[in-house]
């Protein structure tokens, strides 16, 4: 198979047929380096498509999806020789034509400053299994510097999730010690730094969060206690809008452990509460926006109100959720189409839930006017989905961000505020 140079390759990128193909984990994409690289990150221009997804039966339609086709040419590198054949001879024997090896990444480009790369901003607030197995056994880790740390099994109302197999050391967090059961809003800073406090939580503490997705149903009385790892995020913006200094989310939740093969355990793990948080709450105030604040977006050119629903919430057809009556949308809101409905985000998520590459999510957004030069509240039904966003949007450095806290649920319980339905 043909094997071009770090010359070669640049060469190549100047023309539109060509796909670069990094066949590396998410994680190395991202930014994380792991074989002691000079630089972390992916050649400019790069697709991810870990080696670990060839196991997956839509592999092919995966590919199609990153609009990697047969009449393109393809260029697939990594740091490891075995993997980048492995996805090239895949990608040979489904019928591309045009496939070659860049072998030089860390011997060739990432030594080299004037190659360009780039990498997620705020990589390190989206760690891997491996980082996180690291600060357990040694209480060190890359990219940290902090000498403590509480890791947060999050979930809602669903113990029995912890009590199945949870990461050594992590403690349970039902989402409901954050959020109010009477609306799902943030609870109020008095109940946030009683509830911080009691977790262990300081704002100078380093926190990582992730939760256990088990395939929610919407006919479910309770879906969110199948999608903890959702409501991981969740919490992770609660604690962020807090003040907490060093928020960290698995990337990928329990999953990316499991996939690992790194041991779960039973064990109940105490909490070590802290006598006071130290800072006051909120620390980032402008993280999250209520009503008010929402319909003022609305009218603001340059200001968007991001509805992270389905499509048939967003029409009206369904409300998403079986505690909602009424189906619509806020009117004037733009799509930001999370997936098939109130309890998934497969547009923001990879198949074994790792986070999207954000290349992708930038695009997605794009398409509705959503982008890092606007300012962009994210909502869903209660706060959960809008949040992932904001996370996603969090973790690229966009400056201009927040979650409208009340979303559908709070807007649609109040007869005056308007409502539309149908396709816009």
């Amino acid at each position: 198979m043909k094997k071009l140079t770090a010359e070669e390759l640049l060469a190549a990128q100047g023309t539109h047929r060509i796909r670069l193909v990094d066949v590396r984990s998410v994680d190395a994409y991202n930014g994380w380096r792991f074989n002691g690289e000079a630089r972390g990150g992916h050649i400019r221009g790069a697709r991810s498509l870990p080696v670990k997804w060839l196991d997956y039966i839509d592999w092919p339609e995966i590919i199609r999806t990153k609009n990697i086709l047969p009449e393109h040419a393809i260029v697939v590198y990594s740091d490891n020789r075995e993997q980048m054949e492995k996805v090239a001879g895949q990608f040979s024997r489904i019928g591309y034509p045009d496939v070659a090896l860049y072998p030089g990444l860390l011997d060739e480009w990432m030594p080299d400053r004037d190659l360009p790369m780039e990498c997620l901003p705020n990589y390190r607030h989206l760690v891997p299994a491996s980082w996180l197995d690291g600060l357990l056994k040694t209480g060190r880790a890359p990219e940290y510097d902090n000498d403590r740390f509480v890791l947060c099994h999050a979930h809602y109302q669903n113990r029995a999730a912890y009590e199945k197999g949870h990461i050594p050391g992590a403690v349970d967090l039902d989402t409901n010690t954050l959020e109010s059961p009477d609306n799902w809003n943030r609870r109020s800073p008095e109940e946030l730094k009683l509830a911080l406090e009691g977790l262990g939580i300081a704002h100078d503490t380093t926190v990582i969060l992730y939760g256990r997705f088990s395939f929610p149903d919407n006919n479910d009385p309770f879906p969110g206690s199948a999608a903890g790892h959702l409501g991981a995020i969740r919490c992770a913006l609660i604690m962020m809008y807090a003040g907490v200094k060093d928020v960290r989310v698995l990337n990928g939740g329990l999953q990316s452990w499991i996939d690992a093969g790194l041991p779960l355990s039973t064990e109940d793990t105490p909490r070590r509460p802290v006598s006071d948080f130290g800072a006051p709450i909120p620390g980032r105030t402008e993280f999250i926006v209520d009503t008010p604040q929402a319909k003022e977006i609305l009218q603001t050119p340059g200001q968007n109100l991001v509805s992270v629903r389905s499509w048939d919430e967003f029409i009206g057809k369904v409300s998403g959720y079986n505690y909602i009556q009424k189906k619509g949308r806020i009117p004037g809101a733009v799509f930001g189409n999370c997936g098939s409905d109130a309890y998934h985000m497969e547009n923001y998520r990879n198949l074994d839930h790792t986070t999207r590459e954000y290349h992708e999510i930038v695009d997605l957004w794009a398409e509705v006017g959503v982008t890092r030069e606007t300012y962009n509240a994210y909502y869903c039904g209660t706060g959960w989905r809008g949040s992932e966003a904001f996370f996603n949007a969090w973790l690229m450095g966009w400056p201009r961000i927040s979650v409208y806290d009340g979303g559908w649920f709070e807007w649609s319980a109040d007869e005056n505020n308007p409502v539309a339905t149908g396709v816009p």
